[in-house]
C-alpha cells in the first residue's frame, strides 16, 4: 500500500532537501548561524514527519486484534455489541489495519465537531464507519477525530475483501479507533489501560458455540 499524500510529499522533499543541505556544507554557507538554524529546524521538523508516518511490518496476532496502536480507553457494552476504544496519542504508529477477516459491506461518516479524543463526548466527533461482514457477523471499525487530528485516510472502499492485518487507513495527529462487534459471538480480552499494537494483540476471542 502506497504511503498516504502527507508521506508521499515527505518521501520526495528529503533527498531533494539532503542535496541542498550538502551543497550548503560543501560551500560553507551552512555555518552562519541564521542558516545553520533554519536547517536545524527543517531537519527536524522532516525526522518527525518520518517517525509519525513510519509503517513497521505486522504479523496478525491470533482472534480478533486491535484496530490500531495506542492505549485501551474504553472496553463495554453498546446495546448488543461489545466496543473496545483505542486512544492514539501523537506519538503511537498511526496506520489503522482490519481486526479480522471480512468484506468491507458499508462505508458511513457523520458526527461533528472536534472534541478531545479521550473525552467521552468524543464519540459524537466527526467519524469514519467501516462495516465488515466476517465469519461472526458484522464487526464495525470506526475512525474518531479529536482536537487536533481532524483528517481521516481511507484505503479501502466498499466491496474489498481484506485480510486480519491489512491497512484501512489513518487518522493524521492522533485520535481514537472503536470496534464493535456481537457480544454473543465474541469476548473481549482487554481491559482499560492496556496497550494494544495494530494487526497484533488480541482484544477479543470468537466464543465458542
Amino acid at each position: 500500500m502506497a504511503p498516504p499524500a502527507p508521506g508521499r510529499i515527505f518521501l520526495v522533499a528529503l533527498p531533494l532537501f539532503a542535496v541542498l543541505t550538502a551543497v550548503l556544507v560543501l560551500d560553507r554557507v551552512i555555518f552562519q548561524p541564521s542558516v545553520l538554524g533554519l536547517v536545524i529546524v527543517v531537519w527536524g521538523f522532516f525526522l518527525f514527519l518520518a517517525y509519525f508516518f513510519r509503517d513497521p511490518t505486522r504479523t496478525p496476532g491470533e482472534g480478533i486484534v486491535s484496530p490500531a496502536d495506542g492505549k485501551v480507553l474504553a472496553v463495554g457494552p453498546d446495546g448488543e455489541r461489545t466496543r473496545i476504544a483505542v486512544f492514539m496519542n501523537v506519538t503511537d504508529v498511526h496506520v489503522n489495519r482490519l481486526p479480522i477477516d471480512g468484506t468491507v459491506s458499508r462505508i458511513r461518516d457523520g458526527g461533528e465537531g472536534f472534541r478531545p479524543a479521550f473525552h467521552p463526548d468524543a464519540i459524537h466527533n466527526v467519524w469514519r464507519s467501516y462495516t465488515l461482514d466476517t465469519a461472526i457477523g458484522e464487526v464495525e471499525v470506526v475512525q474518531m477525530t479529536g482536537i487536533v487530528a481532524r483528517r481521516i485516510l481511507s484505503y479501502l472502499h466498499e466491496g474489498d475483501v481484506g485480510r486480519k492485518g491489512d491497512r484501512f487507513g489513518m487518522i493524521v495527529l492522533g485520535s481514537r479507533v472503536d470496534l464493535l462487534f456481537a457480544s454473543d459471538r465474541a469476548k473481549s480480552k482487554v481491559q482499560v489501560g492496556d496497550r494494544v499494537r495494530a494487526g497484533e494483540t488480541c482484544v477479543a476471542k470468537e466464543r465458542r458455540r
